[in-house]
């Protein structure tokens, strides 16, 4: 039978590279208990929008009001006439040739772990969920985009052979580690952890943070993943970044 459940979170390049660092200009204002952030396709300087009449050409996040470095957020407005680009689903590479083919260790990436050795704390999912959101933006450079322009994202998880439920903490660790890693007050970096280190500046320095779900799902389609992604991306208006 299959087995499909809804997650709901309210919390939670490769090491040793210089962090990519997107210019991207936010403002984020609490409007009667909203926090409302203009985001990835404007023209010109970021402004103060109603959700319920986004400029032409802008999107505008519902972010959880009181926190300063919320994880997702609650929606997203899109004005009438901005671009859009949908990935497809997309899982980890088998980048672990050393691995079994269709082994859940195959898929760890050995450029961000070399060997396909993980350090303490990181579990198959975290690193398979970095493998996939490496994949995500190279699939975003195909069309002109990057990180900071996804404004919806869905996860698919599959639980680790052995594990009575899919490991959200995981894939949450990965995705802080290319998204939702400032600070609101003030844009600066917010440390992320990689299994139980000691949190340290994240693989890619990104303010975006897009609505989304994530369910346990039974089976994905390839023998050996954890993790499937798939975003939502606005193109940047003309006079953007």
């Amino acid at each position: 039978m299959s087995q499909l459940q809804e997650h709901h979170t309210s919390n939670s390049p490769s090491p040793g590279k210089k962090p990519m660092i997107r210019r991207t200009s936010l403002i984020a204002a609490g409007v009667a208990g909203l926090c409302l952030t203009a985001t990835a396709a404007f023209a010109g300087p970021a402004v103060f929008q109603d959700l319920t009449s986004p400029k032409p050409g802008t999107t505008v996040s519902n972010l959880p009001a009181g926190q300063d470095n919320p994880m997702i957020a609650s929606g997203v407005a899109i004005g009438a006439n901005t671009a859009i680009y949908k990935t497809s689903g997309l899982g980890p590479s088998a980048l672990n040739t050393a691995a079994p083919a269709g082994s859940e260790q195959r898929y760890i990436d050995t450029a961000v772990f070399p060997g396909g050795v993980l350090p303490a704390g990181v579990t198959v999912t975290e690193a398979q969920g970095i493998n996939a959101l490496r994949r995500i933006g190279e699939n975003l450079a195909q069309a002109g985009l990057d990180y900071d322009d996804v404004i919806t994202m869905r996860v698919f998880l599959q639980n680790a052979a052995g594990a009575e439920k899919a490991d959200f903490d995981g894939w949450n660790r990965a995705y802080r580690q290319y998204f939702a890693n400032t600070s609101l007050a003030d844009g600066a970096p917010v440390q992320v952890s990689l299994g139980t280190a000691p949190a340290a500046d994240p693989f890619v320095v990104n303010p975006a943070r897009p609505s989304r779900f994530a369910l346990e799902i039974e089976n994905l389609p390839v023998n050996g993943w954890l993790v499937e992604v798939e975003v939502d991306a606005a193109y940047p208006a003309a006079s953007g970044k």
